[in-house]
């Protein structure tokens, strides 16, 4: 059985649920960062502290993310969804019950742990399921959903923090998870896993290990790539609600609402670019990508210098659009150059650079913070130097070599 066979009803059923899965994701990483502004009060916690817990869940999901791809690829993509939803569910919910920083530090990094996998193992699911010229479309509307989840949380945090608190909003999350892993067991059914992973389209024999893909110069350009756009979301979402409150003197609901409009434009933004990723000639979308990373590098410079909370906003919903193009982007370079028989092992590593990213970013962040007196400059400046990083990434991106890539 072949991805020919996947009707399309089919294909559209699983993409619906691979959404819900990917937006429940999003909508834990993203309220973290305003119920962060609760739990530090609760737990009387430093920036640096703060920074700390926001980069536990990334350090467990990026380890996880090389493991994911290979147990996907090895066991079945179905095997290792139903296990990542159902372990980040219960950990989710565990959040409601930390009482120490300790505590929540480990929770959160179990946390990652168990949604580790799911990255990896809904991507094969897409490279499986949809022909090659519908990927990037298809990677694009799972991507939406970090949009439409970013769109929803802040007021959705601002009245849940202020109404039934962070503790039971975390067990609330954590049961929708249950509800959705229910649903993934009942719902998606894929091909014979064994009889899609050599597709004879492609001329590759399936046993490809990691030292083979770690040979692959396209995957050091896109693990460098991946940590630095996401060095730079990553800053950006875990930080802009603290600085907007700090340093600008927003409260929770009027970041909420300041919050929509970069939120509408993500979404757009990464709807849009999986259509145009699509058509796009060889070579040309490394360059749009370069191009792309200049702006953000430009815009970020024009966020943090700007005299007014409405410019800083202004020049956020402009950035948002050029970071969703790039994140977009990457994925599809995977899921369009690389064998379908490896690319939840691919997906893992590349993606392992980006979830690194949010390690080591908020908690940088927090570090500089506390350094710089409160002043988010020093941060700022060094978003903008992953900017640059990421042109030269992309720029030098070489898919005609390596053995594994498609001819």
């Amino acid at each position: 059985m072949t991805m020919n066979s996947v009707t399309k009803k089919s294909r559209n059923l699983i993409l619906a649920l691979l959404f819900l899965g990917w937006s429940l994701g999003n909508l834990d990483r993203y309220i973290m960062n305003y119920a962060v502004v609760s739990i530090t009060g609760d737990l009387s916690l430093d920036a640096s502290s703060t920074g700390i817990i926001l980069s536990a869940f990334f350090l467990g999901y990026a380890i996880m993310q090389i493991p994911g791809g290979w147990l996907a690829d090895k066991f079945g993509a179905k095997r290792v969804l139903l296990m990542a939803v159902i372990m980040w569910s219960i950990f989710t919910g565990l959040t409601a019950v930390a009482w120490s920083l300790t505590a929540m530090i480990v929770i959160r990094f179990l946390f990652g742990i168990g949604e580790g996998g799911f990255q990896p193992a809904s991507s094969k699911i897409i490279a499986t399921i949809f022909p090659k010229e519908e990927r990037g479309r298809a990677m694009s509307i799972m991507l939406t959903s970090g949009g439409i989840v970013s769109l929803i949380v802040p007021l959705l945090a601002a009245y849940l923090l202020g109404t039934i608190g962070w503790r039971m909003m975390f067990i609330i999350i954590g049961a929708i998870g249950a509800i959705i892993a229910l649903l993934y067991w009942k719902y998606i059914k894929l091909p014979q896993e064994q009889a899609v992973q050599v597709e004879r389209d492609e001329n590759v024999s399936p046993k490809v290990n990691l030292k083979e893909l770690f040979k692959t110069p396209l995957m050091w350009n896109l693990i460098i790539a991946y940590f630095c756009i996401y060095a730079v979301n990553w800053g950006l979402v875990s930080w802009i609600p603290t600085y907007l409150q700090k340093n600008r003197g927003l409260d929770l609901m009027s970041i909420g609402w300041a919050q929509t409009i970069p939120a509408i434009t993500t979404i757009i933004g990464v709807y849009g670019s999986g259509f145009i990723i699509d058509k796009l000639p060889r070579g040309m979308d490394k360059v749009l990508g370069s191009i792309s990373c200049a702006v953000i590098g430009i815009l970020l410079y024009l966020m943090f210098t700007a005299k007014s909370v409405s410019l800083f906003i202004s020049y956020q919903t402009v950035v948002s659009i050029f970071i969703a193009f790039v994140i977009t982007l990457l994925p599809a370079i995977v899921l369009k150059k690389l064998p379908s028989s490896i690319t939840g092992s691919a997906m893992g590593v590349a993606n392992t650079g980006g979830q690194l990213a949010g390690f080591v970013t908020p908690m940088a962040i927090g570090f500089m913070v506390d350094a710089f007196n409160g002043s988010f400059d020093a941060a700022f400046w060094m978003l903008i130097g992953f900017a640059a990083i990421c042109i030269i990434s992309l720029l030098t991106l070489n898919d005609q070599k390596g053995k594994l890539l498609n001819s």
